[in-house]
């Protein structure tokens, strides 16, 4: 993967003509999930009568840059859901609601789904968008197209199969509860076969051709990605907005890694909407703007603590880092408030089968970290205060991905935690490391971190399949990253992930958060937040409810 370089400072980038129709003449043609809305800015700016003006273009100015439009990274997905449509979309409160799928049912084994499609859908191609086209994608899938879906569904998968044009029946080597849920998330959306099968690698994760309402225009690699609105465009989910196409003729999706320049952007009126909003301008964006934040579900940002090697090995020394500092304050003070402090360090509290009791399990408690410590020999001290054990230093290395799975805020919590737990005769060593070095695999193995930074989305609890499923030599799973191999918690997940109810799958689930907080193997820091913010005079912009990625579609200016 490319290590993207910064974006310009935004105030060296020239206004993108025709982004605010108003100024050009009106010419221009909860739940389940945490979404909170600061609506200070709602106001209509002065002489804004509010009306709604259709064309323009919106100006986005996102914290970074990703190696393809399509694939398994959530910040991925923020860009493909603008080009690609999926069967079904979640709202607010957990429902799955029709897009492309009309409608479905489960046989009584619960192992074959029948979807009816919406008749009459092409691809941006032309080619015709059917039950064929859809069985397609999820042999694509399933064939290497995309790691984090093969996640999801991979061991439940049997086959797709279009039994008309309109009739998809999806098979399943088990009953798999979240289905549904799994197939709303933006790494399910559908491509055009045509162009999987005659357009290059390259082409497809630059370019996806999907039905959706935009289409991939030219990409200044480092600066912008340019979306183009898909006139044709009448497939829509159950819960957009409004049908039809965008009201907006174009999105010009910058790249801006600096904090200050980024929110400075919305502020100086060269942007109309920013992502990832500066925790320390939160308040701010809050009282000026149209401001948003999503608590993500799935997997937190969580400590995973490699047990096949090194410290970490020892339960007694998970335990004890789990004790040894006072994350929530840590969490707090580096966050200033705006993002929630997480003690469940394996489903996030908007995550449907959360376990709140195990948020509490490892408070700040010195004194048990010392007893604990003591009790699994590491009774010497070096000169600094480090514990020593045989001669050798209780040190730890920690991995993180700064500025793409971490943000500066997040960095500053775990120098609050390294800082900390040295009192305690843990001494942190932390490694950030570029994008490409934490995708390309170089963090990966046993022996490269003691610890690793990270989380997962997901709108269902059977994030903790994927995270914690058997890893082995025969089938290893890179998304479980504490290595750890418990068969008798898997069995609980897999009960959860097959049980006939809600109530008994979120039982299930509860017990496995409990199992796997008892061995202490991660630890919880702070839920991924995904905040947005954009001018009063710019309406209809939504965070969708499985990932919280920003939708566009909705989106127009007012005058």
């Amino acid at each position: 993967m490319i290590h993207p370089a910064p974006g310009p400072s935004p105030a060296s980038r020239q206004p993108v003509p025709g982004r605010r129709p108003h100024l050009l003449g009106a010419a221009l043609a909860a739940t389940s999930m945490l979404l909170l809305s600061a609506c200070g800015g709602n106001a209509t700016a002065a002489g804004n009568t509010g009306e709604r003006v259709d064309g323009g273009t919106i100006r986005y100015a996102h914290l970074q840059e990703v190696p393809c439009v399509y694939g398994g990274w959530v910040q991925q997905a923020y860009l493909s859901r603008q080009v690609l449509d999926s069967l079904v979309s979640q709202t607010d409160d957990g429902s799955i609601v029709p897009w492309l799928a009309r409608s479905w049912k489960v046989s009584a084994d619960r192992t074959t789904w029948t979807f009816q499609l919406k008749p009459g859908v092409k691809f941006t191609d032309g080619t015709p968008l059917d039950a064929q086209a859809v069985a397609d994608n999820f042999d694509f899938w399933m064939d290497g197209g995309n790691g984090t879906v093969q996640a999801h569904i991979g061991d439940y998968y049997s086959s797709a199969e279009a039994v008309d044009a309109t009739t998809l029946r999806v098979h399943l080597k088990a009953p798999y509860g979240p289905l549904l849920s799994a197939l709303s998330q933006g790494y399910f959306g559908i491509q055009s076969p045509t162009a999987l099968r005659t357009r290059t690698e390259q082409q497809n994760c630059e370019a996806p051709i999907g039905s959706g309402p935009f289409t991939v225009g030219e990409w200044k690699r480092g600066e912008s990605i340019t979306l183009h609105r898909n006139d044709s465009y009448d497939s829509a989910p159950a819960n957009a907005r409004h049908q039809g196409p965008a009201y907006v003729e174009n999105v010009v999706w910058s790249f801006v890694q600096d904090n200050t320049s980024r929110y400075g952007s919305l502020v100086s009126d060269e942007s109309d909407a920013i992502g990832e909003v500066p925790t320390v301008d939160f308040d701010d964006a809050s009282s000026r703007f149209n401001a948003q934040q999503y608590v993500t579900p799935g997997r937190p940002v969580t400590l995973s603590l490699n047990t096949v090697q090194g410290p970490f090995t020892d339960r007694r020394v998970r335990q004890a880092f789990s004790y040894a500092s006072d994350r929530r304050a840590n969490v707090e003070s580096a966050f200033l408030g705006v993002v929630p402090f997480e003690g469940n360090g394996y489903v996030s509290q908007t995550t449907p089968g959360y376990n709140a009791s195990v948020a509490g399990d490892y408070p700040y408690d010195p004194a048990k970290a010392a007893a604990l410590l003591d009790a699994a020999g590491w009774t010497g001290r070096a000169a600094d205060g480090t514990r020593t054990k045989d001669g050798k230093e209780l040190a730890v290395d920690i991995v993180f991905g700064l500025n793409s799975i971490v943000t500066q805020e997040g960095a500053t919590a775990l120098q609050n935690l390294q800082a900390q737990v040295k009192e305690s005769g843990i001494k942190v060593n932390l490694h950030p490391v570029t994008q490409s070095e934490f995708f390309s695999g170089t963090y990966s193995t046993p022996d490269s971190y003691d610890a690793q930074l990270g989380y997962w989305t997901s709108p269902h609890s059977g994030i903790l399949y994927i995270n914690y499923r058997e890893t082995t030599a025969a089938k290893p799973n890179n998304a479980n990253t504490t290595f750890y191999n418990n068969p008798a918690i898997v069995s609980t997940i897999r009960h959860a992930l097959s049980a006939g109810t809600t109530a008994d799958a979120n039982r299930f689930y509860a017990k496995a958060q409990q199992q796997l907080s008892d061995e202490a193997v991660a630890v919880g820091l702070y839920d991924q937040t995904s905040t947005i913010a954009s001018r009063p005079d710019l309406k209809g912009l939504w965070l969708e409810a499985s990932q919280g990625e920003p939708v566009f579609h909705d989106a127009y200016f007012t005058e």
